[in-house]
């Protein structure tokens, strides 16, 4: 049999059979579907170029016309992301709205939107960490359009805000989406000073209530993530406690280190050494390393020579 023949008889069973599951699993009416998911990313790429606009313009700024761009955008940017959560609300509480899954859309948005001068500033210290913490650094304006960090962090600020909302999905979009863009995995839930700079950034994990306080810098490959899992009676995660660790001000954790377990507090002022593994807490001022290793060298020259012989 020709696949032709094979899709002519086949395709419309089972395209049935996938609609049917997806009926029984997922209501398609309440759902953002990934139109939605595609819009968050949309409206995230919008805040971005809103919260630096000279960056965005080419030539000379004009200030009238940068003000009147930027106003466009954020009002446009806000009322998409208000329809958005009002659908996920209304997902949330199903039939239990009763009309204020509009009103709490709202305000959460105006919210977000009125917290923005703040999230500024908060990353431009981001930024000026990366310039004071990256020797390779030239200017503050390479940093905004070339390192992750930024990037990553940006979005996980306003993920952040969404988050303390108690709005579900949408901040964990926009996490994902930063993780797809950076390789760098923070969760919406985690709370983060300011100052905060991830060099390089690929492979980074932050769990969701992991808390990172200021002038905190990580390196590539770093986890600060769960020593293990409570279950309640019926074998599933207990949901809603603290999993992850406290990073105080100050501290330097450099690549591959993993560090674990809710309980597990950071002392400020600590650095902590490549590739170490941490379950336990250390005080204020530590230097946490392991032991150094001792490689066996050899001279490629002389063992050539030897081979020769």
């Amino acid at each position: 049999m020709k696949i032709e023949e094979w899709l002519n008889n086949e395709t419309s069973l089972i395209a049935t059979k996938l609609i049917e599951y997806n009926k029984k699993h997922i209501e398609i009416e309440k759902s953002i579907g990934f139109t939605g998911r595609d819009k968050i990313h949309e409206i995230l790429d919008n805040f971005y170029e809103i919260f630096f606009p000279a960056i965005n313009n080419q030539g000379v700024v004009d200030e009238a016309r940068t003000l009147m761009s930027v106003n466009n955008s954020l009002r446009k940017s806000a009322l998409d992301l208000r329809d958005i959560i009002e659908t996920v609300l209304i997902y949330q509480n199903f039939d239990n709205c009763d009309g204020q899954c509009r009103e709490k859309a709202d305000r959460v948005v105006m919210n977000l939107i009125d917290s923005f001068p703040v999230i500024r500033e908060t990353i431009q210290t981001d930024i000026q960490a990366a310039y004071n913490g990256d020797p390779a650094a030239t200017s503050t304006e390479e940093i905004m359009l070339s390192y992750p960090s930024v990037r990553a962090v940006f979005i996980h600020r306003i993920a952040h805000e969404i988050y303390k909302m108690n709005v579900t999905i949408v901040p964990r979009i926009m996490s994902e989406y930063a993780h797809q863009l950076t390789g760098i995995d923070i969760h919406p839930g985690a709370t983060i000073g300011h100052s905060f700079f991830i060099d390089h950034g690929t492979g980074v994990v932050i769990g969701e209530t992991c808390t990172i306080g200021n002038n905190v810098k990580i390196y590539q490959g770093v986890t600060l993530g769960a020593l293990s899992f409570p279950m309640d009676e019926n074998g599933n995660p207990i949901k809603g406690i603290k999993r992850h660790p406290n990073i105080e001000d100050n501290v330097v954790i450099y690549a591959g280190a993993t560090i674990l377990g809710g309980k597990t507090t950071i002392g400020h002022d600590t650095v902590l050494g490549s590739n170490i593994w941490m379950t336990h807490s250390v005080p204020p001022y530590s230097r946490v390393y392991n032991s150094q290793p001792s490689p066996n060298i050899s001279n490629s020259k002389k063992v050539a020579i030897e081979y020769e012989i």
